[in-house]
């Protein structure tokens, strides 16, 4: 009885012993061991990951509320229909807006699709990792069912000493503490993979829903520009506006000419003070012109006189103008040096070069400009994009050459 009694004893010490390993190394031990274990993926990764869906899921409530609002445009520009003039300025002020709207989105496009790339690669790393981190939980279960958890009595009566034991008792320790990290990364894993599958599917709503606001926005653009063409044609056409139509039409002409003949003199002035002081000057060399078009269509006006088709009344054409889709690169016919880069309601948006003695090129009613004044070009660079501002009912480019103060026919210096 008395050996019973003992042995029972002992067996309790041991328990308490064997607790008492389990409270000195239960908490530290474990942690240890988890964050030993290498991982990419951790709970702050997990929360960056959310909170990039969570920014995802504003930006694209964000895209509608960013395209224009073409009734509210409409109907802002109709108390400007009376004067011609204030119209086709704030008509081509909404007009670069929506321009420059669809820029943007075009950017976004571009940015969301590597982004979207990104994800792709972020996700097949995360499956990738997970199906590693699978295969080596199976092969571990597998080895532990093999060779059997040892009970406390088994690590005792394996012990050939109570340090032995001791020893023993930390290593499965180790070996449960490890099981729970293994098991903790794997679900870290696949929360984080299907994050990523989330992050995936809303990255490619947006760039769908990107790209379907280019194409409003493009609808808008094109509604607005035949809306503009009709309004000036309706004003022009109206027998009761039409000797006002004339006047302004005859104004807009000389104010266009005023305004290239001031370019020109400040340009002239420049030249005589270089020459003054003995510096080199911009000089022609007599070489034939680029096609200022990537492409084009047609021609749709010539160079010369002409009967305005609404109008009635003859006049000068002091340029050729070449029908094509908005968005055209326009090219700098030579190299040169930009004078003026700027806007006026009769030629919109336009550019004006100096290619040196007395030569120019005007290119006008662009959608958008991408020089500025001062900036030096070579034959063939982009410089603006077709559009049509200002006096236009149409996209197209008004394309004239002057020289020596004179409007000559472009087709003396261009080469298609």
């Amino acid at each position: 009885m008395k050996k019973k009694w003992k042995l029972c004893l002992a067996l309790c010490g041991l328990v308490l012993l064997w607790g008492g390993v389990l409270w000195r190394q239960g908490a530290l031990p474990i942690q240890a061991s988890a964050s030993g274990k290498t991982s990419a993926v951790t709970s702050d990764s997990i929360r960056e990951k959310e909170n990039q869906i969570s920014q995802k899921k504003e930006e694209k409530k964000a895209l509608q509320g960013g395209l224009s609002d073409l009734k509210e445009i409409k109907k802002n520009l109709e108390s400007q229909k009376n004067n011609l003039k204030d119209y086709v300025r704030q008509l081509d002020g909404e007009l670069e807006l929506i321009e420059q709207n669809i820029a943007a989105l075009k950017a976004q496009i571009s940015a969301k699709e590597e982004e979207i790339r990104q994800t792709e690669e972020e996700l097949e790393e995360a499956l990738e990792r997970e199906e590693n981190q699978k295969e080596s939980m199976i092969v571990h279960i597998r080895l532990m069912y093999e060779t059997g958890t040892p009970s406390i009595l088994d690590l005792l009566l394996q012990s050939r000493s109570m340090g032995d034991f001791l020893n023993k008792a930390d290593h499965e320790e180790r070996v449960a503490s490890y099981d729970q990290a293994m098991w903790q990364n794997y679900r870290m894993v696949r929360e984080y993979v299907e994050l990523c599958k989330e992050d995936l599917e809303l990255e490619k709503e947006i760039l769908d829903e990107t790209k379907a606001g280019v194409e409003a926005e493009q609808q808008n653009l094109e509604e607005l520009i035949e809306q503009k063409h009709r309004d000036i044609t309706a004003y022009e056409a109206d027998i009761n506006n039409k000797e006002k139509a004339i006047q302004e039409y005859e104004a807009e002409i000389k104010a266009q000419e005023d305004e290239i003949k001031l370019l020109e003199a400040a340009v002239a002035e420049e030249r005589r003070k270089l020459i003054a002081s003995n510096a080199s000057v911009l000089k022609y060399d007599g070489g034939m012109f680029k096609f200022p078009m990537a492409s084009y269509t047609r021609m749709s006006d010539d160079y010369g006189m002409r009967m305005h088709p609404i109008l009635g009344v003859e006049q000068f054409h002091n340029g050729v103008d070449f029908a094509a889709p908005a968005g055209t690169a326009i090219y700098a016919a030579y190299d040169g040096k930009v004078v003026a880069a700027a806007y006026s309601t009769s030629m919109g948006n336009y550019c004006f070069i100096d290619h040196g003695d007395g030569l120019y090129t005007i290119y006008m009613h662009a959608s958008a400009l991408y020089v500025k004044n001062g900036d030096i070009v070579a034959r063939g660079d982009t410089i603006a994009a077709v559009g049509s501002t200002g006096r236009s009912t149409g996209n197209h480019l008004h394309f004239s050459v002057r020289l020596n103060g004179s409007y000559v026919s472009p087709w003396n210096y261009l080469k298609e």
